[in-house]
């Protein structure tokens, strides 16, 4: 896979399909380009050239944790850094639960940059807020304290990554304990802070802000409730509503198998959508 270093941290990256216009999608939680890569071949068909890569801290990518702002605002900045150099932009942006709140930060922070936005499993609320801060930056702080950074390279999120690029073992290994703590808190507040939000990451006012079309395909579980993706395309002006699912399910996470299952109507909607906005 191609690599490039973008303000400073090493990322993996890959371009699926040979012309057309500029997509980048972007999966949930901290998984690899692989859990898009199969929807970005579908789009490539379709004429689309789709921009995938694992984000810093996930994947081959290399390991860099800092904490200076937002995990998701870095995961912006350095995807509008790697597209900028592949000339890529402006650019459709997609991505599903944190690749969606990353989508809404980069539109945020790059307004010129964006065509379009493709959002699917949007996430707010209480409970995510809280669940997600422990999946994400809690259990990591908890692993430091009680095995120091050999611990934390156990988990489970740290292992793969480690084994996706062994460098990042020596990256990690290289973290004093305090300081690695002190960047979770950080990023793990911005998470907690954003639990009366109508998106985590994004107020009112930046929602209404967003004047590219979108198109939003609400999730339909506690993480993703399936009111928190309405109301984000009823907040943003020129959004449209596409809903796959019409219950909302009393798990915490609705099996991504049954959203795998039903990506020909995925790609669909999304494909419908820009034949008729691009």
């Amino acid at each position: 896979m191609p690599r490039m270093t973008v303000r400073g941290v090493d990322l993996n990256y890959e371009i699926v399909g040979g012309a057309g216009p500029w997509v980048a999608l972007m999966p949930g939680g901290r998984r690899s380009m692989a859990a898009v890569r199969s929807l970005a071949g579908r789009m490539a068909e379709a004429g689309y050239r789709v921009v995938i890569h694992d984000r810093r801290n996930c994947g081959a990518s290399a390991l860099a944790i800092d904490g200076a702002n937002s995990e998701y605002e870095q995961w912006a900045d350095d995807l509008h850094a790697l597209l900028g150099e592949l000339g890529a932009l402006p650019v459709v942006l997609g991505g599903s639960s944190s690749g969606c709140r990353t989508s809404i930060l980069f539109c945020l922070r790059h307004p010129g940059s964006v065509r379009a936005m493709l959002l699917w499993r949007v996430t707010g609320g209480g409970y995510a807020s809280e669940r997600l801060a422990f999946n994400y930056y809690t259990q990591f702080i908890e692993a430091a304290h009680e095995g120091g950074m050999e611990a934390v390279a156990e988990t489970e999120h740290f292992a793969e990554i480690v084994e996706a690029n062994p460098a990042n073992r020596g990256r990690l290994m290289a973290m004093e304990v305090d300081a690695f703590v002190a960047a979770m808190g950080r990023w793990r507040r911005y998470f907690l802070e954003g639990a009366d939000l109508p998106v985590i990451g994004a107020t009112d006012a930046d929602l209404a802000s967003i004047g590219v079309p979108v198109v939003v395909i609400p999730g339909c579980d506690w993480i993703h409730p399936m009111e928190t993706g309405r109301r984000a395309q009823r907040l943003m002006p020129d959004a449209e509503l596409f809903e796959m699912f019409h219950v909302q399910h009393e798990v915490e996470m609705y099996p991504l198998e049954e959203w795998d299952a039903r990506e020909d109507e995925l790609a669909a909607a999304f494909l419908g959508f820009l034949e008729r906005r691009l």
